[in-house]
This record gives C-alpha cells, structure tokens and sequence, in this order.
C-alpha cells in the first residue's frame, strides 16, 4: 500500500522493482524516438528488430534482445499501468533474478515458437511466403508470462479465478483463426505456469481477503 502514501511512497515503490521500472524506461524512451521518426522510416527501423522468420536466421540473439526494447503501437501508457500491476509486483515477490528469469524464458521461448509455428504453415503452404517478414516486435510475450506466474502468488481460493481469467483471455483467441501472436500469447503463460521451480520458497501466497480486512482492523 506504499504507493498510495505520497511521493516518497510511489518512489520507495519503484525502488523495490529496479528491473520494471528500468525496463519501462527504456520503453518511454524509444517510444519516444518512434513518434519522432517519419513513417516509412519507422517501418524499416522496426522490421530490423523484429523476431520474424527472417532476422531470426541472420541474427537471432540480435533481435531476441532488441525486439523487448520496443513498443509496435507507440503506447506508452496502458505499458507503464500493467508494469506497475504485474512486472513490478512479481519482481518485489521474486527478486530481480528470477523475475528477471521469467521474462527471458517466456519471450525467447514464445517467439521461437510462435514463428517456427508460422515457418510451418509458410512450408505447407497455408501462409504466403512474405510472412517472413511479418512484423513481431514488443514485450507482450514477457508480460504474458509474468502474469500466469502471478497466480502462484495469489492464495486460494482466490487463485482459482485468477488463473481461469488468464487462460480465457491468452487462451480464446486460439478458438477462431489464431495468429501466431495468439499461439505465442499462449504459450508464453504455459511457459510461465511452468516457472514455478522458481517460485518455491519465495514467502506466503497473497491473499486478498486480508489485505483487504488489514485496514478496517
């Protein structure tokens, strides 16, 4: 409840998840510099940091990194909201490190797959061959993961209408005409459903019922 107890709570706050908030300002900033570049250049810019088919097989590593530096719909805000809900709150409960964890297995992993996914389909034919150059840029796949591995901090039985709502919301999309962002949504949560190794020891589950009887108590 720090954060809502005046400037020195929101800055004690952002000091507890270093990580997040480093991250987001890494974002604030190149969302800035895409604002600031003409259209078509902007286009090219991207696609060059992009983990399509394409610089996967030039320089994999290269994008892997550059791409979670960079924000496609040029939206910082709804960013800097669901990094405070979530990035911030698994990094205070995890640590920087196994946080930190997380968001390199569910993106590194979920693109991989999300575009050998979509190599398959170019291969079979059920997707044209400028797919390799499709655009796939941003930080979802981390987020996506962060999120799913919230439900191990949440108590039931509270945790189970957490973790329904997040396989619904990362899971439905698969039901009609999935893209392969859709399957790298989705399999970025199973990927973080199956960091629970690193959740272990990591202090009791939250549970909302008493945070929310702490104040009138």
């Amino acid at each position: 409840m720090r954060i809502f107890r005046g400037p020195s709570g929101v800055w004690a706050y952002v000091r507890s998840a270093p990580g997040a908030y480093v991250w987001l300002g890494v974002l604030f900033v190149t969302t800035v510099a895409l604002h600031l570049m003409p259209p078509g250049f902007e286009e090219h810019f991207l696609q060059r940091r992009s983990t399509n088919i394409h610089e996967l097989s030039r320089n994999p590593v290269r994008v892997l990194v550059a791409s979670a530096m960079w924000i496609e719909s040029g939206h910082w805000v709804p960013y800097a909201l669901l990094y405070t809900v979530f990035h911030a709150q698994a990094e205070r409960w995890l640590g920087t490190a196994r946080w930190l964890a997380v968001c390199a297995l569910a993106h590194v992993l979920a693109s991989l797959i999300s575009e050998g996914a979509l190599l398959e389909a170019i291969r079979r034919g059920v997707a044209p061959y400028s797919a390799v150059n499709t655009l796939d840029i941003g930080v979802s796949y981390a987020l996506a993961g962060v999120i799913a591995v919230l439900a191990y901090r949440i108590a039931p039985p509270w945790r189970y209408g957490y973790l329904p709502a997040v396989l619904a919301v990362f899971g439905l999309p698969l039901s009609a005409g999935p893209t392969f962002t859709d399957v790298g949504h989705a399999v970025a949560v199973l990927i973080g459903l199956a960091c629970y190794p690193l959740v272990r020891g990591r202090g009791k589950a939250w549970n909302p019922k008493e945070t929310l009887a702490g104040p009138r108590g």
